[in-house]
């Protein structure tokens, strides 16, 4: 490889180069199989194992992987993938249990909560433009594959389109401190479940557009417990008492 693909690869890392590519990183033997399995279109795939065959399969020398690699431990295979787009139907979410992020920053929350989506069943989630990238590469390793089946929409105003959905009969859910025990709460197939970012919860501005507030509890009540619960484990809680119904 000439020292310009390496920086080409490398160069990836960084979010403004991959939008401006439409381009991904992709680390791990496993994944880039299930990638390759896929509708996504892989550009390129460098590996140092000599079983991977294919046009598109350049194998390449231990030295040059970590050279290449986002790791801190460079994997076996790497893979430069095309990123994905969807286009976002108001009308087809209106039949669906939809995810909503509200300025969700860590990328390790975001790739669990992908994650989180896929186990459940949630094919769409919406992202507030403050949100991390779907496309970081700690983000594709969170989601262990999982962002190959859900379809990540990043939307310019998420209260206004919460608004939106509510206006076309849609029940929008949020978690606050305040909200009704969601143990206790009557709980629909479809609706909109709005998840706040890591440190502030929910903006002010998406709070108006929920229209039911729901709490996870603390048990037992009276104790003395941690002020909130890491966000990536309150939407499991969340999608599994949803899917429990």
């Amino acid at each position: 490889m000439t020292k310009a693909e390496i920086q080409h690869i490398r160069s990836l890392q960084d979010k403004r180069n991959r939008d401006e590519e439409g381009l991904f990183v992709a680390e791990g033997a496993k994944l880039v199989e299930e990638i390759a399995s896929s509708a996504l279109t892989i550009r390129r795939i460098y590996t140092t194992r000599t079983d991977l065959k294919g046009g598109n399969v350049e194998v390449v020398d231990t030295k040059t992987m970590e050279r290449l690699s986002g790791l801190k431990s460079a994997s076996d295979t790497l893979a430069v993938v095309e990123q994905p787009r969807y286009r976002l139907n108001l009308n087809t979410l209106t039949k669906s249990l939809v995810l909503a992020l509200d300025g969700v920053q860590n990328p390790g929350n975001l790739g669990t909560i992908i994650r989180l989506a896929d186990w459940f069943g949630v094919e769409d989630i919406l992202c507030s433009k403050e949100c991390a990238d779907c496309f970081n590469p700690k983000v594709i390793q969170a989601t262990m594959g999982a962002i190959l089946r859900v379809r990540i929409h990043y939307v310019e105003n998420l209260p206004h389109l919460l608004s939106k959905a509510h206006e076309e009969g849609m029940p929008i859910y949020g978690t606050l401190l305040d909200g009704d025990n969601i143990y206790g709460t009557t709980l629909t197939p479809t609706g909109i479940i709005v998840m706040g970012n890591e440190g502030r919860g929910l903006s002010q501005e998406c709070r108006k557009a929920i229209t039911h507030r729901l709490l996870i509890p603390a048990y037992p009540a009276e104790r003395p417990t941690s002020e909130s619960l890491n966000v990536a484990m309150a939407t499991g809680i969340t999608l599994s008492e949803f899917r429990r119904r």
